[in-house]
């Protein structure tokens, strides 16, 4: 099971700073930077509302942490290999606006 720490606190999937959601995609195809990476699967909870239950595992952390980045040393096979990352995104309102802090360039 893999941790996401999350700091945009309107995200649907976000409760206490951690990703609830059941698969979680970060992209980015081919970044230099984590600034050119993004977390996709980020919901506006003013307009998506609470998804913090939105598991296959009872309420557990996300369980498919799927990586786009081809340029991502952590990327294998298009899963992350990390056991928890960190992604940034404080008052964003779209998926865009998200940066995977723990992309390290290849």
């Amino acid at each position: 099971m893999q941790k996401i720490y999350f700091s945009a606190n309107n995200c649907s999937h976000n409760k206490e700073n951690i990703c609830f959601s059941n698969r979680t995609n970060v992209v980015g195809k081919n970044s230099d930077k984590e600034c050119d990476t993004c977390c996709a699967s980020f919901l506006d909870r003013a307009i998506y509302g609470n998804l913090t239950n939105n598991t296959y595992d009872e309420g557990e952390p996300c369980s498919c942490l799927v990586c786009k980045v081809n340029t991502c040393r952590y990327n294998e096979n298009e899963l992350c290999s990390l056991n928890s990352i960190n992604v940034s995104g404080s008052d964003v309102k779209l998926y865009s606006e998200t940066n995977c802090e723990s992309f390290s360039r290849e």
